[in-house]
């Protein structure tokens, strides 16, 4: 029933915003600002018909959103497994951080929308070089994140492990990475939406195809509902995958005991 009513106090909220919205965008009388009374049947209409309709998507599915997502994740996946394998590694050396935090501090203080020249010159204006900017810019907080949870094994399960004579290979996978993921899986959520940001920015220019290109266009036609229903379906697109990257953590970290301890009554005594 707690479930049944959080679920339900979310909807009501959510509703109270879209009727809020509503009334705004009517009393404001601007073309730029429609209501979600416009911008629901444009999505509608952008995403689940049209003449090309195939299985009950849109030519712009297949030829725009499909693409956008498909080099959004190769690229977060790729820096994923860069930055917990390059982390992990660094966090349980003695110098490595130290001679190469300095690098990492400069490079990630440079902006990855400043890089996207030097990568279209180099790559092209294919897929790689839009996948090669998602992975520079999400790399940094799955790394730092990987090297700070590395870092943080207690050192009780260090020595026991030393005194069994464990290999090193099950004592990074047994110890190591377990005493780590709550840290990686916090860089993971940070660099999703990072992706998610530089997926877009990486196709607003040097792109033939993909959500960046379609949200361009309908600025350019001055197709204002269009473009907001493009606006909303990112938004809804990275509550999902926000959503479903806390459900594989649940899964994953459900050993911990944080996780299933239940709230207990406390009783002020007096």
């Amino acid at each position: 029933m707690t479930r049944l009513r959080g679920v339900a106090q979310r909807w009501i909220l959510l509703a109270g915003v879209l009727v809020v919205w509503e009334l705004a965008t009517l009393a404001a009388q601007s073309k730029y600002f429609p209501p979600p009374t416009e911008i629901v049947p444009a999505g509608f209409t952008m995403w689940f018909g049209g003449p090309a309709a195939q299985l009950f998507l849109s030519d712009t599915v297949y030829t725009h959103f499909l693409p956008s997502l498909g080099r959004m994740l190769v690229g977060w996946l790729g820096a994923a497994v860069i930055g917990v394998a390059a982390g992990v590694a660094l966090g349980r050396s003695k110098h490595g951080i130290e001679y190469f935090g300095p690098l990492f501090a400069f490079l990630r203080a440079i902006p990855p929308v400043l890089l996207l020249p030097f990568f279209v010159v180099l790559l092209g204006i294919e897929s790689t070089e839009k996948i090669s900017l998602i992975a520079f810019g999400t790399l940094w907080p799955v790394l730092l994140n990987s090297v700070d949870g590395a870092r943080s094994v207690d050192p009780v399960k260090m020595d026991t492990a030393r005194s069994f004579g464990v290999p090193r290979w099950q004592w990074i996978t047994m110890v190591v990475l377990p005493a780590a993921l709550p840290k990686i899986f916090a860089g993971l959520r940070v660099s999703l939406s990072l992706a998610l940001i530089l997926m877009i920015i990486s196709e607003l220019s040097f792109a033939v195809d993909g959500i960046g290109v379609q949200l361009t266009y309908y600025q350019r036609q001055f197709e204002f509902p269009s473009m907001w229903s493009v606006i909303v379906m990112l938004g809804i697109l990275g509550y999902g995958l926000n959503s479903l990257l806390l459900l594989v953590e649940r899964k994953v970290l459900a050993w911990q005991p944080t996780r299933n301890a239940q709230p207990s009554t406390v009783k002020a005594g007096g």
